[in-house]
């Protein structure tokens, strides 16, 4: 219900979701128990603290940004400027309505369609992260590959993908992207964590993994 009107709204219709505030929350979050931008801006946390690296001298790139929990995530960890980048227009109204500190900019655009414009919008991050985006393939492997070649050399790499995928032996999609980046030295991971993301629509706990990383080249 919304308001006095009852609407029917699909599990991943997310530019209608992001349109009623706090449902996104709600399905994701408070029913389903979402646990990933905690769980993967932690375990960038202790990688940083590890490394002895302080958050402030970070700029981060946020793909699949949505309407900003995991911006909101990496503002707490100390990270002064945030940039927010997503495909759909109503997650950016989502953020500027839900988080308007959040993000310094948020950039609606197609990642495998950059024009100048945009590809100047993302500038040169020290931190690339993406969450809960790359699971059900809402994210592509070129939009992933193309906000990779954005970051800068060494920048800090945090995701989260369905535990399987360090699993099988795989050369197509997301899977296949990360072993090659692995096998050309391109990414190199330091740490990687199993968790429950969430919980599916019958209840059933999904694991993934939060994986934390260095872009070591081109």
């Amino acid at each position: 219900m919304v308001g006095d009107e009852q609407r029917t709204i699909r599990f991943h219709d997310y530019h209608e979701i992001y349109e009623v505030p706090g449902l996104y929350e709600h399905i994701f979050h408070d029913h389903l128990k979402c646990a990933s931008p905690q769980e993967v801006v932690g375990l960038l946390a202790e990688q940083l603290v590890a490394a002895n690296v302080d958050p402030a001298t970070l700029t981060a790139l946020d793909v699949g940004a949505g309407n900003g929990l995991v911006g909101e995530q990496i503002e707490r960890l100390g990270v002064p400027s945030i940039v927010g980048v997503d495909i759909i227009e109503e997650a950016a109204a989502a953020a500027a309505r839900d988080r308007p500190s959040v993000y310094d900019d948020y950039v609606v655009c197609d990642l495998t369609a950059l024009d100048d414009d945009e590809r100047a919008c993302l500038g040169t991050p020290t931190l690339m992260t993406t969450v809960a985006a790359l699971g059900f393939d809402d994210i592509p492997p070129e939009a992933f590959a193309e906000a990779y070649r954005a970051a800068a050399e060494g920048a800090w790499i945090a995701f989260n993908i369905k535990a399987d995928f360090l699993e099988e032996d795989e050369e197509t999609g997301f899977r296949g992207l990360i072993r090659r980046m692995l096998r050309d030295g391109a990414l190199e991971i330091l740490a990687s964590r199993r968790y429950i993301h969430r919980l599916s629509t019958a209840g059933e706990p999904l694991e993934y993994v939060a994986v934390v990383g260095r872009k070591r080249s081109v």
